[in-house]
């Protein structure tokens, strides 16, 4: 129990003692009594009663979410605000008013028993283009304790109702007709109410109020608008639909020539090692034929030696070529001529016979 309501109680039990007394003075005098007794209880109980009752409304206690607005009714003038904690003030000459310091609240809302006043008390607003929208705002702030005496001056306990509805309304159909609906549907939203904080916490800090924030909790646009978003919507996704099949598909091309460039790149490479193979065989025959025919210009005979080598063996008669063409009975010749041998082949030549070669008939 605060001090206040202490010296309140006593008042109370003043005055209730001077009725005691008033009432025993009219029992002791209607038996004829002495009614001294009655009169003394009536006397102190009243004195109490009054004093106590002045003394309790001389002490202002003010809590700590709260300061205190003091008028002066001899001078008419307001005193320096008073914060939490206990002072004197003197009754009659000196009234007082508490006003909240800790942070408020003030919401405007079109959803039904919600914010200060109740049905849809949404902001209304126009567009630049023309299009009706409404905002759910609500609006956090606080008394500035040393604004006190100004806002008693100017919004005496008046200040969410006079002051901070109308000016949030103004300035949020202002800052709206300012963007088109599509902007506030889209990335103009957040650009939009910070427009609407900065210039409500200019007004409200000259009204010795101080702002802590501004919500645009919801935006509601009229249906024709809001119908119009969602067909473009749509539109939008299945045009991204559509790209991401074209992106499919041109990646699935990319993967096909590539595939088809990696096809040729391996056949050109083998036609390539082809055509080096068969350089490589040509070159090498034509490095045995020149080798040849180094040894036949060296030695003329070797033709003919190599021909009758690769005669079969049962052969009997052979056209050996010469100047002059004739044919041999080789057996006859071996049979009368036991001394007929063929020319010795000089080693050199032996290498280059080919012993593979076919055999004449």
């Amino acid at each position: 129990m605060g001090i206040s309501s202490f010296l309140g109680v006593l008042s109370l039990i003043g005055f209730l003692a001077f009725l005691g007394g008033v009432a025993l003075v009219v029992l002791s005098a209607s038996q004829g009594r002495p009614v001294r007794t009655g009169i003394l209880l009536a006397v102190v109980g009243l004195i109490v009663g009054v004093l106590f009752n002045f003394i309790s409304q001389g002490i202002l206690i003010v809590q700590p979410q709260q300061v205190a607005v003091v008028f002066n009714t001899l001078n008419g003038n307001l005193e320096t605000e008073r914060r939490s904690g206990t002072s004197i003030v003197i009754p009659v000459i000196q009234e007082y008013t508490l006003y909240p310091i800790n942070q408020q609240e003030y919401t405007m809302s079109g959803t039904l028993a919600e914010g200060q006043r109740a049905g849809d008390d949404a902001v209304p607003a126009r567009t630049s283009d023309g299009q009706a929208v409404a905002l759910d705002v609500t609006v956090l702030f606080n008394i500035d304790p040393t604004q006190a005496n100004l806002i008693h001056t100017r919004w005496p306990n008046n200040y969410a109702d006079g002051f901070i509805r109308p000016t949030v309304r103004s300035l949020v159909r202002d800052v709206v007709s300012g963007y088109t609906a599509t902007d506030i549907y889209s990335d103009g939203r957040t650009e939009m109410q910070l427009a609407i904080e900065t210039q409500l916490r200019e007004k409200m800090l000259v009204e010795g109020l101080l702002l802590t924030d501004m919500l645009v909790r919801d935006i509601t646009f009229s249906d024709q608008f809001a119908q119009s978003i969602e067909n473009a919507q749509i539109a939008r996704q299945e045009a991204e639909r559509a790209r991401l099949i074209v992106e499919q598909r041109q990646q699935e091309a990319a993967q096909a020539r590539a595939v088809a460039q990696g096809e040729s790149d391996s056949a050109v490479t083998r036609a390539e090692g082809e055509a080096a193979s068969i350089v490589l065989r040509a070159q090498a025959e034509a490095e045995a034929l020149r080798l040849v025919s180094q040894q036949i210009a060296a030695n003329p005979s070797l033709i003919q030696y190599q021909y009758i080598m690769s005669l079969a063996d049962n052969v009997n008669l052979a056209l050996i070529p010469s100047n002059s063409p004739f044919l041999f009975d080789l057996e006859s010749l071996a049979a009368g001529n036991a001394d007929f041998t063929a020319p010795p082949v000089p080693d050199a030549l032996i290498p280059a016979m080919s012993p593979t070669a076919t055999p004449g008939s």
